[in-house]
């Protein structure tokens, strides 16, 4: 059977054999489908290879095969056929190929040793199993031996030799006394491997005369016991210490070999006073992480699942206050084959092309041989189709006669690795295995799995098609899984209908049809709702329900996660709970639940009883404590109690509370007893043996409890064995070489008499072993030391006093310790679904290896780097928890274009096991983001320039931009759309030949070769003409998203066609400022529903102060704000409420700088145009006068022509205000109030004069007066201009002004 191979290394087979490497058929467990296919043999069921057996019961070799037809089996002993039918001591069982060797009946275990091999065999082929070797258990008696007793100076060290008697397989050594109490260790004092106990130094406390040596010998279930030590420690003063020195190993250097995948234990021990602390180090290496381990008091050096790396020079070096000894382990790590690629069964169509492949390593490396039906594939009968090329096996145009079992044989000085695959040609058309018409019932926006199980050999292949008639299945809004399932991953309305599976290959073709309901999900539309209810009162809670109309739901009430009280009072309608007749006892939490047959739902509420207010005419309290106890009818388990009630208080008494105390035991602890109805002053009690009783009674109503009564005379019962056992039998191994056995213990009175004890049993599950059992003292722990790693006990924990046993205790089932998992998952393949998910599978590992309570796998994944960026970053590690004995999982939430790291690790109740090596995979390309940014700039008569940012995510390989546009006038109606494609490596464009004063929309995107990304949108408007553009006023926004431009009586007279279209949300745009020192006027434009209310946020630009916000009165588009800092930045934004935060883009103004006092025009004083009116009035008239003289031919004399033309300058004035007589106006003082000059925004607005009276004026000295006119101008120059308020010293000559005026 280890017979080697000689391995090709012909280039031409290898790359034949990469080029014909298929994937085999997989054969669905379906029954019927079984039994209609052939099949090879495959060995289900064997003895290990080492097996050893109890030499006291019948020997049992297991070989259990499959096949179709089914097999028949034939055995060899040491090489030769073994014919059972000549040894009346060995049977095989029916219809299978287990041997059973009577050894009960008068055999010998010793004359069946040998080397046993399974055959099973069929029209197909041959299968074998390992070669078994039979050895019996043995379990020597010690040798005989005179102890001497050993005299051992205090401080010096000691070794007190076990040397157990050699078993089958090895026993276990401990050390313990004549009480059968574990010896304690320490540092000082331990055992070895060996089972020598050592003394680093020795003390006078160490003398005693009973160290004993036990062998457990497992198999057989015997302990072996060596005779006493006699240890005698006699003193000298003073003690001398000592550097240490090591017991073992011996001399500075030793050497070591262990297997890959044992645990790999090196031990140092060493003499010294003070006792030495030993260390570890690995020379030229770390140790392990998460597989060292320090046991022994850091004596023992263990390392888990060795593997070649743990190869090297380990050192430990002991060490105390007078010196160091060290001791070099030198570590060899060979190992035995293990698979690398275990050879797979393969299914085959006639003329298809397969491989077997059987790749091991080890150390030394392996040597590889073939069988063929379990003969030397180089002495079997030839095949033409089948070739050997050293580990593997390459078919070629197989037929039918092709099929056949291979056995491949791995081995070296270490071991050997036996594997079947067989090679099974079939030919059948396609067969579907789920049932026709089959019915899936999902709730909307969950996942919908049809089922479409199928066989045919070739593999058929799938397609999904819905109804009838429809068009192939495909897009992201299905996943196909390779078994033929159809996933809907959000299953919707839309999805529901008729799903048609198509199974085809070359000899056939077969459909079925499934049905798929969406029903829509339950809902509690009414929730039940928080109460607070009088005591004595009715409350209801409300539960109404919504449901998919062919659902039938069902109503659940709980009271605080359970059910409801068995209470008449309790009542459930149909959508509703009512509670009559509320009690304090109702106060909780209150759960409906409503199930279907495909959801569940659940609301709760809570409900607080209060006190019902006070009647003033009856006064409630709780009863007065009853009197005069008395005990009657005594006997040795019950007593009689009788009592009399105290007053009730108005509230009837519902029941008695009977207490007891047990002076023996707990003086002092009232513990409950009984209760009874408030109509029975008389109680029967039940009474423990072995407890002193004394009784009280507690009288309650619905008020509450009453103060409790005198105590009654004490009663002392008798004595009896335990009448119960302890509770909570547990047995959980706290390391892996123990068991753990833990119990409630009795308390005082369920002791029933002195002396409480417990007898403690445990035994190996199946395999019969006899229970070893233990007596301690009254505690409520006992570990069991030197049990193998995680094996299930039978364990059982009974009470005993000083006057017997308590009844048989019931068993319970516990397991000895758990230990790290030794094995990583195998096997691990990533199957990439989409570019944001992924499924991972592996291979379970043996149960054997998990050495502890499967609780899952973890899959640990993490991002290498994103293949488009090619740059790496932080590692963060993922973690997914897949519980129980799951081989497969998703992993959701992949970037796409990203490669990404795993591994698998088993976890256990002690931790995770070792990770298996890396798989890389990588995600495909996926859509990318929308671009970063767009910018529109320089806008010109017929051209803008678009500036735009790279995808944050491009998710793939950028292969170009989209960029669409069209014109959009202010009534949203769009004209025609262009389409331009540009380059990925461009970030500006530069668009011409536009239309002038006209607003375009664009519409910008990314793509990658997997499509287009979502969009991103920006309007922008070409100017009218270069003049028009009007600069902003001072305090202008910074950040419009638009421009400004003015009108102009020229329009186009050929325009776009335009198409109406609403606005697709909600905006404000166009928020303008006018500032002046200590105010802004604030405008806006907004576009979206009816009857928003806005508000405007605003703060000192650059500064992290929280925003202001003033509410606008009204839908009014514009604002006022007040109280400014004059010469200061302000940012400001306006919002609407109610529409989730949506708000404008910042605009940032200045206000004006603090301006002096201005100097006061005299021509712009009231006082002084009141006095020009008043003689350009007299002039007037004078005029008038003179002309009709004149006409008239009259004379007038000279003083009157002199007193008309008289200068206006030597007019009287008043000396209080200086104003001309009766023409003064007492409001001609006031000077013109600020800010009335200009218009608010500090502009004149072209379109309201085409002539501006601002090109006239001089300056801001260009102003209207109160009455209409126009002066300043016309006034003349001034010299001086006085501060406002002031008189002037000189003023303008009144002839002047009356000369202009006329």
């Amino acid at each position: 059977m280890t017979k080697k191979m000689s391995m090709s290394t012909s280039k031409t087979s290898l790359v034949l054999f990469l080029c014909q490497i298929i994937s085999a058929l997989d054969v669905p467990l379906d029954s019927k489908l079984l039994e209609e296919l052939s099949q090879p043999p495959t060995i289900t069921q064997q003895s290990p290879k080492d097996y050893i057996v109890d030499p006291r019961e019948n020997i049992v070799i297991q070989c259990e095969a499959k096949g179709k037809p089914p097999p028949s089996f034939s055995w060899t002993r040491n090489g030769t056929h073994f014919d059972i039918d000549k040894d009346a001591q060995v049977t095989m069982k029916p219809n299978s190929g287990t041997l059973v060797i009577n050894i009960m009946n008068g055999g010998k275990a010793e004359a069946y040793e040998g080397v046993y091999q399974c055959t099973a065999r069929n029209e197909r082929g041959a299968a074998v199993s390992n070669n078994i070797v039979i050895r019996p258990s043995r379990s020597p008696l010690w040798t005989k031996e005179k102890l001497e007793p050993n005299h051992v100076r205090e401080g010096d060290s000691l070794v007190l030799h076990c040397r157990p008697p050699v078993g089958l397989p090895p026993p276990i050594i401990f050390w313990m006394d004549n009480a059968f109490q574990r010896l304690p260790q320490s540092e000082r004092v331990s055992q070895g491997l060996n089972g020598d106990l050592y003394f680093s130094n020795v003390q006078p406390e160490d003398t005693r005369e009973d160290y004993i040596c036990y062998a457990r010998f497992n198999h057989t279930q015997t302990i072996q016991q060596k005779q006493p030590i006699s240890v005698k420690v006699f003193s000298t003063k003073p003690v001398t210490e000592r550097q240490p020195v090591l017991l073992t190993p011996t001399g500075s250097t030793s050497t070591k070999v262990e297997l890959r995948g044992n645990v790999l234990l090196l031990e140092c021990i060493a003499a010294g006073l003070p006792t030495p602390v030993i260390h570890w180090i690995k020379e030229g290496g770390e140790l392990p992480a998460n597989r060292t381990f320090f046991e022994n008091f850091k004596k023992t050096l263990k390392i888990i699942d060795v593997s070649e790396a743990d190869s090297g020079n380990y050192k430990c070096i002991a060490r105390n206050a007078l010196g160091s000894v060290h001791h070099v382990i030198s570590v060899t790590v060979k190992a035995a084959p293990y698979w690398i690629t275990a050879p797979r069964n393969l299914v085959l169509s006639p003329g298809e092309d397969g491989t077997l492949i059987c790749r091991a390593n080890g150390s030394p490396k392996p040597s590889i041989s073939w069988l063929a039906n379990g003969v030397p594939i180089a002495i079997a009968p030839e095949d033409p189709s089948r070739k050997v090329d050293g580990d593997t096996i390459i078919f070629s145009h197989v037929q039918e006669r092709s099929s056949a079992v291979y056995q491949c044989n791995a081995s070296n000085e270490y071991g050997y690795l036996l594997a079947n695959a067989f090679v099974n040609v079939l030919a059948e058309p396609p067969r579907i295995l789920t049932p026709a018409n089959k019915l899936y019932q999902v709730i909307a926006d969950s996942p919908a799995l049809l089922d479409c199980a199928y066989f045919g050999s070739p593999k058929p292949e799938i397609e999904w098609f819905k109804g009838v008639k429809g068009s192939i299945l495909r897009g992201n809004e299905y996943v196909f899984h390779d078994n033929g399932t159809l996933e809907i991953p959000v299953a919707q309305k839309s999805n529901a209908g008729t799903y048609t599976c198509v199974a085809r290959n070359e000899l056939g073709k077969i459909q079925n049809e499934v049905q798929l309901e969406i029903k829509d999900p339950t809902m509690i539309i009414k929730q039940p709702e928080y109460k607070v209810i009088q005591r004595y009162g009715q409350v209801s809670f409300e539960c109404i329900i919504k449901h998919d109309s062919t659902l039938l739901p069902t109503v659940t009430w709980l009271k605080d996660n359970d059910e409801l009280p068995d209470d008449e009072r309790f009542l459930v309608g149909k959508d509703n709970l009512t509670i009559m007749n509320v009690t304090d006892k109702d106060d909780g939490t209150y759960t409906c639940i409503v199930n279907t047959t495909l959801d569940s739902v659940s609301a709760s509420a809570v409900l607080t009883v209060v006190a019902a207010p006070p009647t003033p005419a009856i006064i409630y309290a709780r009863p007065n404590p009853p009197f005069d106890l008395e005990l009657t009818g005594q006997l040795e388990r019950s007593i009689d109690l009788s009592w009399i009630p105290g007053d009730e208080n108005n509230s009837p008494i519902t029941s008695f509370v009977v207490e007891f105390e047990d002076a023996l035991h707990e003086p002092g602890v009232w513990r409950y007893q009984t209760e009874v109805p408030g109509t029975q002053t008389m109680a029967q009690l039940k009474l423990s043996p072995y407890v002193n009783y004394s009784f009280r009674v507690i009288a309650v109503n619905r008020i509450g409890r009453s103060q409790p009564s005198e105590p009654s005379e004490q009663y002392l019962t008798k004595s009896a064995s335990p009448d119960e056992n302890p509770a909570n039998v547990q047995g959980i191994g706290s390391e892996p070489d123990n068991l753990v056995i833990t119990w409630e213990p009795l308390k005082g009175f369920q002791s029933n008499g002195p002396g409480l004890q417990y007898k403690v049993s445990w035994r190996q599950k199946d395999v019969d072993d006899e229970w070893t059992s233990v007596i301690v003292a009254n505690v409520s722990k006992y570990i069991v030391s030197g049990t193998p790693t995680f094996v299930p006990y039978e364990v059982k924990v009974q009470a005993l006093n000083d006057l017997g046993y308590a009844p048989e205790p019931s068993e319970v089932i516990g397991h000895s310790g758990e230990d790290l998992p030794m094995v990583a998952p195998g096997n691990v393949q990533v199957h990439v679904i989409n570019s944001t998910l992924a499924k991972v599978h592996w291979d379970p590992v043996p149960l054997k290896s998990v050495r502890g309570h499967l609780q899952g796998y973890k899959v640990y994944y993490w991002k290498v780097q994103s293949l488009s960026r090619r740059s790496r970053r932080h590692i963060e590690k993922k973690i997914l928890t897949f519980r129980g004995n799951k081989t497969f999982g998703m992993l959701p939430g992949l970037e796409p274009y990203s490669s990404y790291k795993l591994n698998v690790r088993v976890v256990n109740g002690k931790g995770e096991g070792p990770a298996s090596p890396d798989k890389v995979f990588k995600t495909p390309e996926g859509v990318p983001s929308s671009p970063s940014f767009l910018k529109i700039t320089n806008p010109t008569l017929d051209s803008l320039t678009l500036e735009w940012g790279s995808p944050t995510h491009p998710n793939g390989v950028l292969t170009s931009y989209t960029l669409k546009f069209q014109p959009i006038n202010n009534t949203h109606e769009l004209g025609p759309l262009v389409e331009i494609r540009i380059p990925a490596n461009e970030s500006s464009l530069i668009l011409k030949n536009l239309n002038y004063s006209t607003r375009y929309k664009f519409y910008f995107n990314a793509q990658t070769s997997v499509g287009s990304g979502s969009q991103i949108t920006e309007e922008a408007v070409t100017i009218m003409d270069e003049a028009g553009i009007l600069r902003p006023a001072v305090g202008a926004g910074k950040g419009y998203s638009e421009i400004l431009f003015a009108t102009s009586p020229v329009m186009h007279t050929v325009r776009p066609t335009f198409y109406k279209v609403q606005p697709l949300y909600p905006r404000i745009r166009n928020v303008t400022t006018a500032a002046a020192e200590t105010y802004a006027n604030i405008s806006w434009e907004y576009e979206g529903p009816d009857h928003a209310n806005f508000y405007v946020e605003y703060g000192v630009a650059g500064s992290k102060e929280d925003w202001k916000k003033e509410i606008v009165n009204g839908s009014r588009s514009f604002f006022v704000l007040k109280g400014l800092t004059p010469g200061t930045a302000y940012k400001v934004r306006v919002g609407a409420e109610g529409l989730s935060g949506f708000r404008s883009s910042e605009d940032v103004f200045e206000t004006g700088p603090a301006m002096a006092s201005r100097q006061v025009d005299i021509a712009t004083q009231g006082w002084f145009i009141g006095l020009m009116c008043a003689v350009a009035l007299l002039i007037l008239i004078l005029l008038i006068v003179c002309f009709i003289r004149r006409n008239k031919g009259g004379k007038y004399p000279v003083k009157e022509k002199e007193d008309a033309h008289a200068d206006p300058e030597i007019q009287p004035m008043k000396e209080d205000d200086g104003t001309f007589g009766e023409y003064s106006d007492a409001e001609d003082h006031k000077p013109l109030k600020k800010g009335s000059r200009t218009p608010s925004d500090r502009t004149v607005k072209k379109e309201d004069s085409d002539d501006s009276l601002v090109d006239y004026g001089e300056g801001v000295n260009g102003q209207f007066n109160e009455d209409g006119s126009f002066i300043g101008q016309y006034s003349g120059k001034k010299e001086k201009e006085p501060a406002e308020g002031n008189e002037s010293s000189e003023a303008p000559s009144p002839v002047n002004a009356m000369n202009s005026f006329v």
